[in-house]
């Protein structure tokens, strides 16, 4: 028994949730589209390069939580769920799961997108443990702003540690899979790391360290 660890954005779904909800939103009419589509954008740019302040992207990508009311976002959360998230579920991806509940690992998501965008995908997943970055809420109502650690780079190492300890577990034998360089800090924490689908800075490190790779957009092997 292990902990398997899982980036959620370009791992386990083929697709980047955060990017996807913010064109989701724009979508829907719920944001000025020009301006939110383009920053959006840059947004995503700035995190494949490696560029991103997180804290710049939070300001802008948690607004519109605070913004509406929490009906609202309920009901635009599962619409969200089901136009444009199940479709990037691969067989693959929940097939790596089943194998690691076979083994009886202890399975978490851990991912910089937000867990008001990310709780209900990895629920579909049959995933119990989220880590995501968190939105502030005061009264039953989002504030725009950050709770605690952006779980982001070393932040994810940040909030792993401290999960880790409250829940009395550790590293020994543990898993990561990502497709992102921006969570090398991470991958060179654990046991076994694997870049799955990987950007080409990680495929290059993995190369050099002899990580496997591999791909969930097809069935697993």
């Amino acid at each position: 028994m292990a902990l398997a660890l899982f980036d959620l954005d370009n791992t386990l779904l083929s697709g980047d949730s955060d990017y996807l909800w913010g064109c989701f939103l724009a979508e829907k009419g719920l944001v000025a589209r020009d301006y939110y589509e383009r920053e959006n954008q840059r947004f995503y740019d700035e995190y494949k390069r490696g560029t991103l302040d997180i804290f710049e992207f939070l300001a802008f990508s948690l607004k519109p939580l605070a913004d509406n009311e929490p009906d609202v976002l309920s009901r635009l959360q599962q619409q969200f769920l089901d136009e444009k998230i199940r479709p990037l579920m691969s067989p693959a991806s929940f097939e790596l799961i089943d194998k690691h509940k076979q083994a009886n690992d202890t399975l978490v998501v851990i991912t910089a997108t937000n867990s008001f965008v990310t709780r209900p995908i990895v629920k579909a997943f049959g995933i119990e443990n989220l880590l995501a970055t968190e939105p502030e809420i005061i009264n039953s109502r989002y504030t725009g702003k950050v709770d605690g650690t952006p779980c982001f780079q070393e932040g994810k190492v940040t909030r792993l540690t401290s999960w880790m300890q409250e829940h009395h577990l550790n590293l020994q034998g543990s898993w990561f899979y990502s497709d992102s360089h921006n969570d090398i800090p991470l991958l060179k924490q654990v046991d076994n790391p694997v870049a799955v689908d990987p950007d080409e800075q990680l495929h290059e490190l993995a190369i050099a360290e002899n990580w496997p790779i591999i791909s969930l957009r097809h069935t697993w092997k």
